[in-house]
């Protein structure tokens, strides 16, 4: 498990990381407060963050506009205590020993931002669940 020193990691892994993922990676930045190392990536990663999740995330007051979806890499797999998976099915590759999670969501792609929302207020119960389950308080922003 977890040293006392270290930081728990959280990796969040959808398609193409542009919406879900990052999501939950902002959402878990932000309400931890930076007590969780956080990931994100995408087994086929799109040109650019979902605009409709953008400007949800940003009604929350988290600017996700510098974010770009990543690659799914071994390492980052490899350095992650807890793997949260939205939707990529078989394309997520699997390793032993880590922690899985699927979080079955509703995908954001071509969504308006209207139908983005209940997504965001899914996640966002998602994740302060998450942090509970980690030991971590949630940072109240005011």
């Amino acid at each position: 498990m977890n040293q006392p020193d270290r930081r728990p990691s959280v990796l969040f892994v959808c398609v193409h990381n542009a919406g879900r993922s990052q999501m939950g990676a902002a959402y878990t930045t932000y309400l931890s407060g930076g007590a969780v190392e956080v990931r994100s990536a995408g087994s086929a990663p799109a040109e650019s963050i979902n605009p409709a999740v953008r400007e949800a995330m940003l009604e929350e007051g988290i600017d996700i506009s510098a974010e770009k979806p990543k690659i799914l890499t071994t390492d980052a797999l490899q350095a992650s205590d807890v793997v949260i998976t939205m939707g990529c099915g078989d394309t997520c590759p699997y390793y032993p020993g880590k922690r899985y999670v699927d979080w079955t969501l509703d995908d954001p792609a071509g969504q308006g931002v209207d139908s983005v929302r209940p997504i965001r207020d899914e996640i966002k119960g998602r994740v302060l669940a998450l942090l509970a389950e980690l030991g971590v308080a949630p940072v109240v922003h005011a």
